[in-house]
């Protein structure tokens, strides 16, 4: 299991020592019991489990199990840089991020305005998420994939020093 942010930056609760390790514990392990972060952390278990629980509901992190997608059956993930109208945006990344198959939606400074990531089955899959509902997109003006050859390294491990 593995801890992910879920919410921007802009609006997100401050959070205090506790709540940090309280974080840190998920991030090693997700399925690490209350009582046992209570122990470690000479708090409580009820404390770890309310403090845990208020992080969740107010979106600052979700406990989610991360898969391989090759060990899924899905063959083919990619990064695709987008360069948008900069009058949608926001817009258009919304409308990328509800596509099944994407994985990822960043907006970004730089070449590109959006980077998302696809998790697809197939080289067939992915043309046609490319030619189907990405081109469908009004005000995409252009788009760049990026083909994962090889998946080296993910960590959630970050953010609780």
């Amino acid at each position: 299991m593995a801890l992910r942010s879920v919410k921007p930056a802009a609006g997100r609760p401050a959070l205090d020592p506790l709540d940090k390790s309280i974080i840190k514990a998920l991030q090693h392990d997700g399925r690490r019991p209350f009582a046992k972060i209570g122990r470690d952390l000479s708090v409580p278990e009820a404390t770890v489990r309310q403090r845990a629980e208020r992080l969740m509901a107010r979106g600052v992190v979700q406990v989610v199990g991360v898969t391989d997608p090759l060990a899924m059956g899905f063959g083919q993930p990619a990064f695709i840089g987008l360069r948008v109208d900069a009058g949608r945006l926001e817009g258009i990344a919304a409308e990328v991020a509800a596509l099944d198959e994407v994985t990822y939606v960043v907006i970004t400074a730089g070449r590109f305005d959006i980077i998302c990531e696809v998790v697809c089955e197939d080289n067939e899959h992915l043309l046609r998420v490319l030619t189907g509902p990405l081109a469908q997109i009004d005000g995409i003006i252009s788009t760049e994939t990026m083909v994962e050859l090889r998946f080296v390294k993910e960590s959630y491990q970050w953010g609780t020093r």
